[in-house]
């Protein structure tokens, strides 16, 4: 992977490089929020993760990560924080962060939410899909349909614009077995692949931010079940 670190503290992107060589990644290390920025916005197809420390110089992680969004719904965003305040951590995934870490945090626990969300996250370039791959979806009803290999929905022939990978993944979790019931520690393990850790909120903040999309354009069809999880149901769709 190449590797964009927006991190002000020295010490813990010097310690990250050691990993990252270690992975065989490439990294670049911005100390400033308008580096940062600026980095990513002079080739924003370069980067295959951001990693993005909350309190920065200059410009605040948080205005960071609204910009970043601007240009890319896609490229993979973990926010770093010192910050305890569960409101700043769900404010950070809202504006479209797909995971964030507490300092201090183990380098190999970032590492592994790193190589989980790259996972999830890698797509195929459209310009090397085929006019019948490019057609055929994975998921298709009377009103929504998804293709994996071209990471677009639509709710009645209309796209849901901007999906983050965690977004379009949690969306896919739940359309391929629509109408079951999936609890918030499920889709943990199966969109985030944590299976001994991680924070319930993280499928609330990503739920919210995709209702929000799918309501541009249509009906919502991701139910809340109280007091256990979330469903897909688009069969009351008129």
């Amino acid at each position: 992977m190449n590797i964009l670190m927006i991190e002000d503290n020295e010490s813990v992107s010097e310690m990250m490089q050691m990993f990252f060589v270690n992975e065989g990644w490439q990294a670049t290390f911005k100390y400033d929020g308008k580096e940062g920025l600026d980095a990513f916005l002079e080739d924003p197809k370069k980067w295959d993760m951001i990693t993005l420390d909350l309190n920065l110089p200059e410009l605040d992680g948080m205005v960071v990560a609204k910009e970043i969004r601007k240009v890319s719904s896609t490229v993979p965003l973990i926010m770093l924080t010192a910050r305890d305040s569960d409101s700043d951590q769900v404010i950070g995934l809202e504006i479209g962060a797909d995971d964030y870490v507490t300092k201090p945090f183990s380098p190999l626990t970032l590492i592994a939410r790193m190589k989980a969300l790259h996972r999830r996250s890698e797509i195929v370039e459209p310009a090397q899909q085929t006019s019948e791959e490019a057609e055929s979806f994975d998921i298709k009803t009377q009103h929504f349909k998804m293709n994996t290999k071209t990471r677009e929905a639509y709710l009645d022939e209309k796209l849901i614009e901007g999906l983050t990978p965690k977004e379009f993944d949690l969306l896919y979790t739940l359309a391929k077995k629509p109408r079951q019931v999936f609890s918030r520690e499920k889709l943990l393990e199966l969109v985030w692949d944590y299976q001994y850790f991680g924070d319930e909120r993280t499928v609330d903040a990503h739920i919210k931010k995709l209702r929000q999309k799918i309501e541009k354009v249509g009906p919502q069809v991701i139910q809340t079940v109280w007091g256990i999880g979330y469903k897909f149901d688009d069969s009351g769709v008129a």
